[in-house]
């Protein structure tokens, strides 16, 4: 399946800036605590003694030397410019990786590829049973009896985990007996047994105003109907209704009636293409 191994290493590369961030700063905190300087009280309080002889000391060490001591600078405050450099990695690893889960909740697609990218593995590890094949065998023919049916409905239908059901459709779809599109937000399965014609009407099904206008059109059967009936019917522009009738008539999904006014209706294909949308409708 497309887009696995992007996921994967998408994550891997959140995952490892996230950990270098985190530890960064951790290290940088750690050290930073080891370099400061003890304070006087941390050795507790000095006597009077010892604080008389330590005034003494100071006095003649002052005269000692005339020359003027230059004032020690005070080293440059990096602290900004080291600190935001772990805190970016680590925000961006995080954001990244809440973006793409937060995807996979959103998009079905999205959460297919996580789930075959993430669960699938793990379940391979556990070896093969002989309740696998059985499983298997239950994917194999509800995708057959239910072709263009989608993740969700897959699940549902069967009663399966997603992981299960995203590790055998994955399976399935290597050893070629189906084959898997991107429709919307869906992610849409269907046997690959069926012909190539098949396949792009379940891939390229009917939608909006020309879906309307050829369910208009089969309901008035071999007597079609004028162009003025259907923008009536359908309350659009000529213009639009134009442009829709001249794409289905490219397609061949319909046919003039032969009438001496301009009337349509359903061709053979057509009227197939419509079944094809309505079935995919129904499995939703």
């Amino acid at each position: 399946m497309r887009g696995v191994w992007p996921v994967r290493l998408l994550l891997l590369t959140c995952l490892f800036s996230a950990a270098y961030g985190g530890y960064t700063a951790s290290s940088d905190g750690w050290l930073a605590s080891e370099k400061a300087a003890p304070s006087d009280e941390a050795f507790g309080p000095k006597t009077t003694d010892e604080a008389t002889e330590t005034d003494e000391s100071a006095d003649t060490e002052s005269d000692r030397f005339d020359a003027p001591v230059a004032e020690a600078k005070a080293p440059e405050d990096n602290g900004g410019e080291t600190g935001a450099r772990p805190a970016f990695f680590l925000t961006g690893g995080l954001l990244g990786m809440g973006l793409v889960f937060f995807s996979g909740m959103v998009f079905e697609f999205m959460r297919v590829i996580l789930l075959v990218a993430l669960v699938a593995p793990m379940l391979a590890r556990k070896g093969h049973h002989r309740g696998d094949d059985l499983t298997k065998g239950r994917v194999l023919g509800f995708i057959e009896a239910n072709a263009g049916i989608h993740f969700s409905a897959l699940r549902d239908g069967l009663g399966l985990a997603n992981g299960v059901t995203a590790y055998h459709t994955n399976n399935l779809e290597r050893e070629g007996k189906i084959f898997s599109w991107k429709a919307g937000k869906n992610r849409r399965y269907a046997s690959s047994f069926v012909s190539q014609t098949e396949r792009w009407r379940f891939q390229n099904p009917l939608t909006g105003t020309r879906l309307a206008v050829l369910e208009v059109l089969a309901e008035k059967g071999q007597l079609g109907t004028t162009t003025r009936e259907l923008r009536e019917r359908l309350e659009i522009s000529r213009q639009l209704l134009s442009h829709h009738l001249n794409e289905l008539k490219g397609k061949e999904l319909i046919e003039s009636t032969g009438k001496g006014t301009r009337a349509w209706r359903t061709s053979s294909a057509g009227l197939q293409r419509l079944q094809v949308s309505k079935s995919l409708q129904e499995i939703e």
